[in-house]
C-alpha cells in the first residue's frame, strides 16, 4: 500500500488531512496533540501508581516529559507529510528549540512539584508552543519559498 493515495475515507478521519496527508488545521492539529498529551499523562500517572502500589518506590516519581511521546509522534508524521526543502526543517527546528524552552520554563516555574507532575506541565508547554509553531512556521514558509 505504499506509495498509493489516502482514499476518501482516510482523508475525513480526524484529524483532518489533505492528499498529500498534511493536517489541514491548527485546530485539528491542537486538538489530537493534546489529546494525545492527556493519554500520555495518564498512562504515567496509572504505571507510577501501580508501581507505587507494588513498593517500587513513590508516587510521583516518574518524569513527566515522557507524555510527549504521542504528541511527537504526530508531529513526525505531520513533518512527513510536507515535500522535502527548507520550509519544513526549518519550521520543525525552529518549533522544537522553541517549544523545549518554554517546556523548561514551565517545568522551572512549577519545580515544587513531583517529577511527574513537572515533567508534564513542562510537555503539555512543549506540545502547545511546537504545534503553533510549527503549523503557522511550515505554511508561512511554504508560501514564501513555492
Amino acid at each position: 500500500m505504499t506509495g498509493q493515495q489516502p482514499t476518501a475515507q482516510q482523508r475525513s478521519g480526524f484529524p483532518r488531512r489533505d492528499a498529500e496527508g498534511r493536517i489541514l488545521s491548527l485546530g485539528d492539529l491542537l486538538g489530537v496533540s493534546l489529546a494525545g498529551w492527556v493519554i500520555g499523562v495518564l498512562a504515567l500517572v496509572l504505571f507510577d501508581w501501580a508501581f507505587a502500589v507494588a513498593g517500587a518506590g513513590d508516587f510521583g516519581r516518574t518524569n513527566g516529559w515522557l507524555a510527549v511521546i504521542l504528541p511527537a509522534w504526530l508531529f513526525w508524521d505531520d513533518f512527513r507529510a510536507w515535500d522535502f526543502g527548507a520550509a519544513r526543517v526549518v519550521a520543525a527546528l525552529s518549533a522544537a528549540v522553541v517549544a523545549v524552552l518554554a517546556g523548561l520554563l514551565v517545568a522551572g516555574l512549577a519545580s515544587g512539584l513531583a517529577p511527574l507532575f513537572t515533567g508534564g506541565l513542562a510537555a503539555l508547554g512543549f506540545t502547545v508552543g511546537y504545534a503553533v509553531l510549527w503549523f503557522q512556521g511550515v505554511h508561512w514558509l511554504a508560501r514564501r519559498t513555492g
